[in-house]
């Protein structure tokens, strides 16, 4: 069955275990670090800006994470040997002839993850799992919304930065501080909000809710915290009347639980 060129485009990719080295370190801004890893890269695939990857980091007293096996059933993990502690993450830029991807780490709270980006540096090695698929936004609309918080900065910067010249694009990021902003290049027509939680700002479902959104047809995608993107997928239907194919909604995490992911709908 064909797919309508406004509906979104779901594409596959062959699953793919690989062992990347850190080669730069990059703070962003006081919030957020770029690691650019670079190794067995030359057949990677990321199709869409939110595309995202199971990273495997080094188990305690191990200098390298054990990575699964990739079967007909799955992946399979060797049992006699330690299981890497693993989290999703967004792809923020791949560059096929420099042999480098970049992973950009919130530096907030003490998982797994954020300690091992706080402690890393040059030469450590992490393990990397995927995109399984690709879904890809429709081209050619009148406008975009993207609303996350720290979270979905990286995807968010990632569309901005790959936007066609002349695209109107919005986007509300929420994020602690005003320490956390940095400089987004894009060359679509984009009005980019930040909003500070110690300044008091409006969240972003309220934000969401005051929204005069352009004429003409549209698509909007949120991710970050499970309750809050619930909340903003809601205001877009009961305020604007946003129906639900347009919009793209994601967990990207959920307050008191470890690793959540999870694609919202009815």
């Amino acid at each position: 069955m064909s797919t309508s060129p406004r509906e979104i485009r779901r594409v596959r990719h062959p699953l793919k275990m690989r062992e990347l080295t850190v080669k730069r370190l990059t703070p962003v801004s006081p919030r957020l670090l770029r690691v650019t890893l670079t190794g067995d890269l030359g057949d990677f695939v990321s199709a869409s800006f939110d595309d995202h990857v199971k990273l495997f980091l080094p188990a305690e007293g191990q200098s390298r994470p054990s990575l699964p096996a990739v079967t007909e059933q799955g992946i399979a993990f060797d049992p006699s040997l330690p299981r890497p502690p693993s989290r999703d993450y967004t792809p923020r830029r791949y560059d096929r002839a420099a042999s480098e991807l970049d992973i950009e780490f919130v530096l907030h709270g003490d998982g797994p993850a954020v300690s091992w980006a706080r402690a890393a540096k040059l030469g450590d090695v992490l393990g990397l799992g995927g995109p399984r698929g690709s879904s890809i936004l429709p081209d050619g609309l009148d406008w975009y919304l993207l609303i996350g918080d720290e979270t979905a900065l990286p995807a968010i910067a990632r569309r901005l930065e790959e936007a066609a010249a002349g695209e109107c694009i919005i986007a509300l990021v929420e994020v602690d501080s005003a320490d956390a902003r940095f400089d987004i290049t894009t060359a679509a027509n984009a009005s980019i909000t930040w909003l500070c939680r110690d300044a008091g700002d409006a969240g972003l479902a309220d934000t969401v809710a005051e929204l005069i959104l352009p004429e003409g047809d549209g698509y909007a995608w949120a991710a970050g915290e499970y309750a809050s993107i619930r909340q903003v997928r809601q205001r877009l239907i009961d305020v604007h009347g946003l129906d639900r194919q347009r919009i793209r909604a994601s967990s990207y995490w959920k307050q008191g639980e470890v690793a959540s992911h999870e694609t919202l709908t009815d």
